[in-house]
């Protein structure tokens, strides 16, 4: 399980693996990994082609949630490896390379996905509460050149990753801690988490309370904003505030005892098996961010509806002419008496998806400013 050594150079650290026990956090690292990769992969999916296609019409906001998208669905596919780590005893048995670029893609995720909540809730913030100021003025380009920034800019913070070393066959587990990682681990709580989490609180206030204040909205819809954003900040609290706390306690306790070597490596195995199971805990971010900004609103549940229905049409008219060929086929095989006395319907359309009921994805329209 990777855990908070992630920008220790291997030179500092060789030999001095803590001892923690694995065994403790093993059947809810397991669980937890599989529901969310079970989960957040078709979720995933979906919302990438839902923001995908207002993308391509020009939509502002769905440039952050498309890129959301991508960002969660590649950390999905590093928690199958995470899982048969696991499984083998926290023995990593792929390679060097792979616990790197596997760990890499980890860590940045998490931080990628911060930043990018950041984005989604200022971008809201600034058309709900200065609708006017910034009409025609907010540009698809401009989010994607943040965007573009926000994977440029954690991809090389984290690029140290490629310089650690595996210890006895771990990959990324818990080791001594020294004035590196200590002050990394500030560095991450304070940028990574604290600023966010006031960005997001704000903005995420400032825009019930200016919907609150709308005299064009009905008192449901009121309601509606209101506990979307709520739920918004909630969810970042739930998903990331237990592991970063504890990346802060582990760099307080090293600056208190003043890289006490023993004293930390205590510390550190006693923490061991909260710190990866809040790490573990943030991963259900993947799965809630769909949910919150994209699947739970109106106009997705009617496209989703729009997608099972064609799917479902489709389905029908593959079996329509599966059951024709199979009629036509015991029409040859049957007597001429027979078959002058039966009457079969005529082989259907060919199965696939009409343009004219595809056509309506075009009109989706992912929770924008306007609400």
């Amino acid at each position: 399980m990777p855990e908070n050594t992630t920008l220790a150079m291997a030179s500092d650290l060789a030999g001095e693996l803590c001892n923690a026990s694995f065994n403790d956090s093993r059947v809810t690292l397991l669980v937890v990994y599989s529901v969310v990769c079970a989960l957040g992969l078709p979720a995933n999916c979906l919302t990438a082609w839902l923001t995908l296609l207002q993308v391509l019409q020009g939509n502002v906001l769905a440039v952050y949630l498309f890129c959301l998208a991508l960002c969660e669905l590649l950390y999905i596919s590093t928690l199958p490896l995470w899982v048969v780590y696991i499984q083998n005893q926290h023995q990593w048995t792929l390679g060097l390379r792979a616990c790197r670029v596997t760990a890499y893609i980890f860590f940045c995720n998490i931080y990628i996905s911060i930043l990018l909540l950041c984005c989604i809730s200022c971008d809201r913030f600034t058309a709900v509460v200065y609708a006017l100021e910034i009409r025609g003025r907010r540009r698809r380009r401009t989010a994607v050149l943040i965007c573009t920034g926000i994977f440029v800019l954690v991809g090389l913070v984290y690029q140290p990753v490629f310089y650690m070393e595996a210890v006895n066959g771990t990959c990324f587990e818990p080791l001594r801690m020294n004035t590196s990682i200590a002050g990394y681990h500030y560095a991450r709580f304070a940028v990574g988490f604290a600023l966010p989490l006031c960005v997001i609180a704000f903005t995420n206030h400032r825009i019930s309370h200016s919907i609150k204040l709308s005299g064009g909205l009905t008192t449901a819809q009121k309601a509606r904003v209101k506990h979307s954003a709520l739920a918004v900040v909630l969810i970042f609290l739930i998903c990331f505030a237990p592991y970063h706390v504890v990346l802060l306690v582990k760099a307080a306790a090293f600056s208190y005892h003043r890289g006490d070597r023993d004293a930390v490596c205590a510390l550190e195995t006693s923490l061991y098996t909260a710190s990866v199971v809040f790490l573990c805990l943030s991963t259900v971010n993947s799965v809630a961010d769909p949910i919150i900004y994209v699947l739970a609103t109106d106009h997705s549940r009617q496209e989703v509806a729009k997608i099972h229905q064609g799917w479902k049409k489709w389905s029908m008219k593959i079996e329509d002419t599966r059951l024709s060929q199979w009629k036509d086929s015991e029409e040859m095989h049957s007597p001429p008496t027979l078959a002058h006395n039966c009457t079969f319907p005529t082989p259907g359309d060919p199965p696939g998806p009409q343009p004219a009921e595809w056509g309506s994805l075009c009109s989706l329209e992912i929770p924008t400013e306007e609400f």
